[in-house]
């Protein structure tokens, strides 16, 4: 089995979470932290990343937050991933046979992951079925989501003051 880092799995949730919420305007980082269950130091980093990769772009000011850089559609899991790995986790090969091996094997994995967007996520019942039942119980419920957030949303999609 695949393991990726917590900074990856983290990182893809927290664009699912704006996706999700597209609609409704600008998301505060700290609505992210909370509904994902992410520390906000750990957000903040993350985020930093997304940012320079222009994966996101941030709204300043009361009522900011932040938005997907692109349409979902046009980002795919596997460059997040990519993003949030790095060269870090490639390990050197010991033989041709193991090189030959995990560089097609990787490949694969890459085009697959790659060939996986956003969108085709935020279109599926049971993901918008699995917000709902990971927020249930909190008082405060996202009217997009379910999940605990700080602001409201007009019946519209736009959001309220």
């Amino acid at each position: 089995m695949i393991r990726l880092s917590a900074k990856s799995r983290y990182a893809v949730s927290a664009l699912m979470h704006l996706a999700m919420h597209r609609e409704a305007g600008a998301v505060p980082l700290a609505e992210v932290s909370v509904c994902q269950g992410i520390s906000m130091s750990y957000i903040d980093q993350i985020f930093w990343r997304l940012r320079r990769a222009r994966l996101v772009r941030g709204t300043p000011g009361p009522g900011g937050g932040y938005r997907l850089g692109r349409e979902p559609a046009a980002i795919s899991i596997g460059e997040v991933i990519a993003l949030m790995e790095g060269d870090g986790n490639r390990r050197g090969s010991t033989s041709a046979l193991d090189e030959a091996l995990w560089s097609e094997l990787t490949e694969r994995i890459d085009g697959f992951l790659r060939g996986i967007t956003l969108a085709d996520f935020v279109v599926r019942p049971q993901i918008r079925e699995a917000i709902l039942r990971q927020y249930s119980g909190r008082q405060w419920r996202c009217d997009v989501c379910g999940a605990l957030a700080t602001r409201r949303h007009a019946p519209s999609g736009e959001p309220t003051p």
